[in-house]
């Protein structure tokens, strides 16, 4: 392999010639191999849109020659459309606040402008990766922006499937509609209801996560771009602080803003636990709506087998014909790691000390893992279970018209004590059906107990 020599503060070292990162990401490279994944796709394409933001700012303003100026636009460009990002190759989880990470994307977005320049790698007396890709800028203010800008992508993005998601729940709510089951409280047979208005409350906690993700982008719009070290804007010229925020805003067409603090946005992270929050709230319906699910497709012969989830593959290798509630699980999963995610982003933002949080790359990890699980997870949750749900009607009606819980809708004719005893009969003697019992039990007529146990009227609203 041909290398090329590149230096810094601690001295010189070689670096592969062809590589496009340089002397400060193979340092970090070696220095953190820790979970051996890479950086979020979505935060390296926000990195390289800030980073044209800050080049084009300083265009502007006179900082950058024009042509200097277009080969880093170029590359930026070309990295937002997906290239290069395998030259990105430190670990997300780092010491440094996020340092190494920054210099990885300006070591590769200077070289590639090299190389666009008809100049070789590494010769940064023309671009450098310092004095030219990081202009007026610090890892400080720049990381931040960066992630506030994936996350707000990736929520706008994740609002839309979950308005999806509800809307595929909505669906099932007006097919089953007039579909007779039991409702369930702790495990034991409660009142009749329609399984449409079971879909109905999962869309109605569906809605609420819409919304709430979709809210939360609000407390993450203020960015502390221009702030540089700290949030005073050391190192960087007045005009710059106002100008670099509207070029990123025209850019990334988020709807963006620069933090009135900019001290405030560069040391505390409590936005991000605020948002984390919202969306371990939706992991945790996602959750509990996937365990219900698993729950009534169980069987299919000695189970609920109420539903049937839409088979996806073979459950076993050994017992045949065993379909398992996969998605559902994966979907389980999926929440699990949220919520767990939730509290590092917590732990990470009470860690931050004085004017930095040092952190910020466990922080930044982990919310955006959480953000691209949910939007991945709500989409497989809607495309291959929710959508193709099937109803085992006669199934759920007759297991309705054989339980006690019918007796609920018959008070006011038999009585608590009377449908106490009717009840307490039909638990012990299992080959005797409710109606039957009617008869034998009541002095109601034939007709009249089928018109109280129309199934229309078992999950009228009311009486």
């Amino acid at each position: 392999m041909n290398f090329r020599i590149e230096r810094d503060l601690l001295g010189e070292r070689e670096v592969p010639k062809e590589a496009y990162y340089g002397i400060h990401t193979l340092r970090a490279f070696e220095n953190f191999p820790l979970s051996h994944i890479r950086v979020e796709t979505r935060f390296i394409q926000a990195f390289a849109q800030v980073k044209k933001a800050c080049a084009h700012t300083n265009y502007t303003l006179g900082f950058l020659e024009k042509n200097k100026a277009e080969a880093i636009f170029q590359a930026c460009d070309e990295i937002v459309a997906g290239q290069w990002h395998e030259e990105m190759i430190v670990d997300p989880l780092q010491g440094g606040a996020g340092t190494s990470t920054n210099m990885n994307i300006n070591e590769v977005i200077a070289n590639r402008a090299l190389e666009l320049l008809g100049h070789p790698k590494g010769f940064y007396e023309v671009i450098h990766p310092l004095d030219h890709v990081n202009m007026h800028q610090s890892t400080n203010d720049v990381y931040p922006t960066a992630l506030k800008i994936a996350s707000l992508s990736l929520l706008q993005e994740l609002s839309e499937d979950i308005a999806k998601l509800q809307g595929a729940f909505q669906a099932k709510e007006k097919q089953f509609s007039t579909v007779l089951k039991m409702a369930r409280t702790e495990l034991q047979d409660a009142v009749p209801m329609s399984m449409g208005s079971g879909f109905g409350a999962y869309a109605e906690a569906i809605a609420r996560d819409r919304w709430r993700v979709f809210k939360s982008m609000e407390r993450l719009k203020n960015v502390n771009l221009g702030g540089t070290a700290i949030g005073t804007g050391i190192g960087a010229p007045k005009k710059y602080l106002f100008l670099v925020v509207e070029s990123l805003k025209e850019i990334t067409n988020l709807p963006i803003a620069r933090s009135e603090n900019l001290i405030d946005a560069t040391q505390n992270c409590d936005m991000f636990v605020e948002v984390s929050g919202i969306l371990k709230a939706h992991a945790t319906n996602l959750f509990k709506i996937a365990s219900d699910l698993r729950l009534l497709s169980s069987g299919p012969r000695t189970g609920l087998a109420e539903i049937a989830l839409p088979p996806v593959q073979a459950g076993s290798s050994i017992m045949v014909g065993k379909i398992n509630p996969v998605i559902c699980e994966a979907v389980n999963q999926s929440a699990m790691k949220v919520m767990g995610n939730d509290f590092l982003v917590c732990q990470a933002a009470q860690n931050g000390q004085l004017e930095l949080n040092a952190f910020m790359p466990l922080l930044a990890h982990a919310f955006l893992e959480s953000l691209t699980l949910l939007k991945n997870t709500v989409v497989m949750f809607r495309e291959k279970a929710i959508e193709g749900i099937t109803v085992h009607s006669h199934h759920t009606c007759a297991n309705v018209l054989n339980s006690s819980g019918c007796l609920v809708a018959l008070l006011d004719v038999l009585g608590y004590e009377k449908a106490t005893q009717l009840a307490l009969m039909l638990h012990v003697n299992h080959n005797v059906t409710l109606k039957e019992l009617l008869e034998q039990e009541t002095t109601l007529g034939k007709e009249q107990i089928d018109v109280l146990l129309e199934p229309s009227r078992l999950i009228a609203l009311g009486r």
